[in-house]
């Protein structure tokens, strides 16, 4: 699942504090069916800007190009339009990524290097990452968005990461580990890179974190060296 070349942002231009959002409003598609995307699109924006119970619908509609009246014929509640953002920028990638690690044929280790170097920092790079800080900070005041959160991402996701840790353990490619400990030590960290760009990290100099994609990638390195299966050394028992 290699990320596209170009993509990766720097440092210096992810923790650098952004000038006050000055977005244009959209114009209006002609095609009926692309405006579901222009919706969830301007609401993700707003969300991360504002908050989501901070946000009125009739901004979204603004932010879109359409009237209020076309958000709802699409998008009931706000709580609606919030889960199609978490279910197309979340679900639908943990879907496409657990169709990955099923088919693939490599070592357990390359799949979760796979899996977390290049699927994170595509998640990282992108809008998507602002979701998890909207569900941390906000989820508890809306039980129904929590309980399809959890639904949606944190078991499928949990479960994925789960798979291939036991995988490995059952090759013996992996030492015997408490597996849910180790998906938890594997992307709690994650989510919390995730957090500090959308908060702190939006306005620290870049001197106050290493480069989020080296970070990325030595997490990775750090959890893997602890979970591969070191061979047990004799050297002394007899003695």
């Amino acid at each position: 699942m290699p990320t596209q070349a170009g993509t990766l942002l720097t440092s210096q231009s992810l923790f650098r504090c952004p000038p006050p959002s000055s977005h244009p409003t959209r114009r209006a598609s002609a095609a009926k069916e692309a405006r579901p995307q222009e919706l969830i699109d301007a609401a993700l924006e707003l969300f991360a800007e504002k908050g989501f119970a901070a946000t009125r619908s009739e901004e979204v509609a603004a932010r879109a190009g359409v009237a209020k009246g076309t958000l709802y014929l699409y998008y009931p509640s706000k709580e609606e339009l919030l889960k199609a953002v978490i279910s197309q920028r979340l679900s639908s990638e943990i879907v496409a990524v657990t169709e990955y690690a099923n088919a693939f044929q490599g070592s357990c280790e390359a799949l979760l290097r796979d899996v977390f170097t290049e699927w994170w920092s595509r998640v990282f790079d992108s809008p998507t990452s602002a979701v998890f800080k909207l569900v941390i900070t906000e989820v508890r005041n809306f039980p129904e968005i929590a309980a399809f959160y959890r639904a949606e991402v944190v078991e499928p996701a949990t479960a994925l990461v789960g798979e291939i840790v036991e995988r490995g353990v059952r090759s013996g490619e992996f030492a015997p580990v408490d597996v849910r400990g180790a998906v938890m030590s594997l992307v709690f960290p994650m989510i919390m890179l995730c957090l500090h760009k959308h908060s702190l990290g939006a306005c620290a100099p870049a001197t106050d974190m290493m480069e989020p994609h080296a970070f990325i990638r030595q997490h990775v390195e750090l959890v893997l060296h602890g979970l591969r299966a070191h061979p047990t050394s004799t050297a002394g028992a007899d003695a």
